[in-house]
């Protein structure tokens, strides 16, 4: 009995270590690839949801928050496993988390909804599966490095441009220098910007950064490109000193270094020095509208705050006319409706329904409002039948002074009569019903 309570116990404390939560004949866990991570280090977690029958709609997880960190789910897995013989399918969702605070953080429980048969049962039913929590331990930057540089990746390349002639530099002349990055399994808003070295006789002047995440189903990357103008100010040599950039591989836990070497410029004199002033001018106004840019960078729902103001401005816009035209709709749809209650089309509409009853007592009430208002000298089946050329027609309209009990009218020799009478009075003054009215 000891020993078997010790297996129970030792299956317990497994199942709670993988984050196992049951639920019937659903059950949910959720691992992580690592308990302890440093800032910036990716956390794989798998989230796995299992039935005793089988799903019969895809599991989609919807958004998932982690605060203190960036979370990117990559895709999900059809899988199975074996428990007491029987066979459980389920299906694996993964995610990478990528911690930015120096702080615990927590993957958050999630309400998964899933679609799958009861035991016994064959038609899916809606169902929510809930899991648990799990803490990720987020280790400081190592102090003996610079936290300003930090970045964590298992690989980065980064290359150089320049943009003008640097054999051929006077002085009020601007180089324009960016850097490219490239960073696999990290996220752009982790790889640290470039800090520009101060140079003697030389203002610097930042442009906007490019930022980009690219993922496919089992990885991630991600760029960056920073750039800086160069105003050369005075003659002489100027070394703009090397850079280097710097990450950290946690999987081989070393500090690895790219190094751009210097460069070495041979400034000459400029006789036209006023063009300097200008020039300065231009570049300040330049990196006053890339730090306004830089602001308005920050993003709402993956927008920038400048492309979710203006989609918020035209989906204003377009709710607003929207309103408007249901509205205009259905006011004219209500003049629409009233002009037809009072028309000659809606009381002949009344009398061609009221045909198959074949009782006269329903029929011929609504047969003498509908002639009421045809354009007649009298509203009188005499008066109808005069107007009426075609012998079958008249011998329909003689029909109704036969009986007053049994009628057995025909609905396409009425359409004819209808028309017939419309036609002939197409010229006369009276408007018999709105141009919209399809006689």
């Amino acid at each position: 009995m000891v020993k078997g309570f010790r297996k129970y116990t030792a299956l317990l404390i497994f199942l709670i270590g993988i984050g196992t939560f049951a639920q019937g004949h659903l059950s949910s866990s959720v691992s992580l690839s690592k308990n302890s991570v440093y800032v910036g280090e990716p956390v794989q977690v798998t989230v796995s949801v299992f039935t005793s029958t089988w799903f019969t709609k895809g599991v989609n997880p919807g958004n998932i928050k982690v605060n203190g960190a960036f979370t990117v789910y990559f895709r999900s897995l059809s899988t199975s496993k074996q428990v007491n013989g029987k066979t459980y399918a389920g299906v694996q969702l993964y995610f990478n988390v990528f911690p930015h605070e120096n702080e615990p953080i927590e993957f958050p429980s999630l309400e998964i909804e899933v679609e799958t048969p009861d035991p016994g049962g064959y038609k899916g039913v809606k169902h929510i599966v809930r899991t648990n929590p799990r803490t990720i331990n987020v280790k400081s930057i190592p102090p003996n490095f610079d936290a300003d540089s930090w970045l964590v990746t298992t690989w980065m390349s980064a290359t150089e441009n320049w943009k003008g002639d640097l054999k051929n530099v006077k002085v009020g002349d601007v180089l324009e220098r960016s850097i490219y990055r490239n960073a696999s399994n990290t996220v752009s808003e982790l790889i640290p910007p470039v800090k520009w070295d101060t140079i003697a006789n030389v203002s610097l002047y930042p442009t906007r950064s490019e930022v980009a995440n690219n993922k496919t189903k089992t990885a991630i990357s991600a760029t960056r490109t920073e750039g800086v103008r160069y105003l050369f100010e005075k003659e002489g040599e100027i070394i703009i000193p090397k850079k280097e950039l710097t990450w950290y591989n946690p999987y081989k836990k070393k500090l690895y270094k790219k190094t751009l070497p210097e460069v070495v410029i041979n400034v000459q004199a400029n006789p036209d020095l006023g063009m300097l002033a200008s020039v300065k001018e231009q570049l300040e106004k330049d990196k006053s509208t890339a730090e306004s840019e830089e602001q308005s960078a920050i993003t709402v729902l993956g927008l920038s705050l400048k492309q979710f103001s203006l989609y918020l401005l035209i989906g204003i816009i377009l709710v607003y006319v929207l309103i408007k035209l249901i509205k205009v709709s259905l006011k004219i749809h209500n003049k629409r409706k009233a002009d037809y209650l009072q028309s000659e089309k809606y009381y002949f509409d009344v009398f061609i329904k009221s045909i198959p009853s074949k009782s006269a007592k329903e029929i011929l009430p609504k047969l003498y409002r509908w002639i009421d208002e045809l354009p007649l000298e009298n509203s009188t089946t005499s008066n109808l039948r005069g107007h009426i050329q075609s012998s079958n027609l008249t011998s329909e309209i003689d029909k109704v002074g036969i009986t007053t009990v049994s009628l057995n009218l025909n609905k396409t020799l009425w359409r004819q009569i209808r028309k017939q009478v419309l036609d002939k009075s197409s010229t006369n003054e009276k408007v018999i019903q709105p141009n919209w009215i399809n006689p």
